[in-house]
């Protein structure tokens, strides 16, 4: 195994953050064998931090990108963007986005999607399915980050603009990174050869001190407090181990090949649990069963002073894997190392999906994630799902239910699907009370 790996050659490149992009009208025949000098227009919808860094590596990954539009609900998100691009590609590009095309708003995506090739889509996940529809239906390709939905309802949506956008012969790339990048990829190869045996048995993290908060400010309605704090509405962000969790939990879909048919765990609130972190659980652990019988643990955690652990485990018939970035190896039963990936001049993975968006739609191929980023997705709320309830849920009860967490035709004067109550506080799930429909 050490020689296989010693015979691959690897590219070194600059990188960013992760970000999510979509791409708008565009003839994949006009692009095919075209060089670089014809532009392709970008929109950016959500313009924070990871918007930023999106349109910063898309900017990079093709010389003739040129952003022309950007959409957020808030317009000092645009703005503040704005200035971040044009202050990370200094020296090496001009970036400037008429005012006329900066929309603010809860339709502004609609607006900047209109003008534009390639669209990036990185507002809070609950929106991510009606931004994802239109972009479909106007013929545009498609990068989205993940995950792609917080409700079945979504992930419906979804897997059926993911099929017209395969019928459409539409590019879809998805922030699900670890399948660009080249560690994984090379453990996936020698899985697929057969140096794992059959995989029975896993363990995937995601465990660290949490994220940020943005407390309430006096003024703020209640719609607007929830969207500036959006990672503690599971509306919006469907919980930790929807938002960040994801990410280990698609590599053990995609390691095994196949989706669970069932979950069952548990969670809920013991540190985080103030007036600001809304109504998500600080700790997940789930277990999913698959159909060839292999059962990975699940675990997700925000409490700070705690073990952090982001990474992947896997045991199989004949050696073991551990994945935890650039750290990959293979371990076999009597506990020798068989296998250690050497990362040494590797491009980041969150670059990567945007070169290969742009080489894809530039020689008239077609890229589509779509499909498996639903899937892995709702993998990661049949889980949230199995946690609040306390039950077992099976791939088809999660798939088929009706609840809805996001609202049609949100404005500024909507009421949000959540409110507190007299002391601020919002009502938390509570296993073996807790139903879902």
């Amino acid at each position: 195994m050490k020689n296989k790996l010693n015979r691959r050659s690897f590219v070194k490149s600059a990188s960013l953050t992760s970000g999510a992009l979509l791409t708008v009208p565009f003839s994949l025949e006009s692009m095919a064998n075209s060089s670089t000098d014809k532009k392709i227009k970008l929109a950016l919808i959500g313009c924070g931090g990871r918007g930023t860094g999106a349109a910063v590596q898309a900017l990079r990954a093709d010389k003739g990108v040129e952003l022309v539009a950007m959409a957020d609900a808030f317009s000092d998100q645009i703005e503040n963007s704005l200035k971040a691009i044009s202050e990370e590609l200094d020296g090496e590009r001009i970036i400037k986005v008429k005012e006329k095309n900066r929309y603010s708003g809860f339709n502004a995506y609609q607006k900047a999607i209109d003008l534009a090739d390639v669209v990036i889509l990185t507002t809070p996940p609950g929106f991510r399915p009606l931004h994802f529809e239109y972009a479909v239906n106007n013929d545009k390709h498609v990068f989205m980050e993940k995950p792609v939905a917080t409700d079945a309802i979504g992930i419906r949506k979804v897997l059926k603009a993911a099929k017209l956008a395969e019928n459409k012969k539409l590019n879809v790339v998805v922030g699900l990174q670890r399948r660009y990048q080249k560690s994984y990829n090379t453990i996936i190869d020698l899985i697929g050869n057969g140096d794992i045996g059959k995989i029975v048995s896993g363990q995937v993290y995601w465990n660290s001190a949490g994220v940020w908060v943005r407390k309430r400010k006096a003024g703020q309605t209640e719609m607007e407090y929830q969207m500036r704090n959006w990672y503690y509405f599971n509306w919006l962000c469907g919980d930790h181990i929807l938002e960040q969790h994801i990410h280990n939990i698609d590599v053990a879909n995609w390691f095994i090949g196949e989706y669970p048919k069932s979950a069952q765990g548990m969670g809920g609130r013991q540190v985080r649990k103030g007036i600001d972190h809304g109504e998500i659980f600080d700790h997940h652990f789930v277990e999913f069963t698959y159909p060839s019988g292999a059962v990975i643990s699940s675990q997700c955690r925000h409490q700070p002073g705690t073990k952090s652990n982001v990474s992947e485990v896997f045991q199989g018939t004949k050696a073991s894997v551990i994945t935890s970035g650039n750290n990959c190896k293979i371990i076999g039963n009597k506990g020798n190392e068989l296998f250690k990936y050497d990362s040494k001049g590797d491009e980041s993975p969150y670059q990567i999906e945007h070169n290969k968006l742009f080489e894809s739609i530039r020689s008239g191929k077609v890229i589509n994630n779509a499909e498996y980023a639903a899937k892995t997705t709702l993998t990661a709320i049949m889980g949230r799902m199995a946690t609040y309830t306390g039950k077992e849920i099976t791939w088809d009860q999660a798939l088929n239910s009706k609840q809805v967490l996001v609202p049609d035709n949100l404005s500024w004067d909507s009421i949000p699907p959540v409110l507190p109550d007299s002391k601020g506080r919002y009502a938390i799930p509570i296993p073996g009370v807790t139903k879902i429909t």
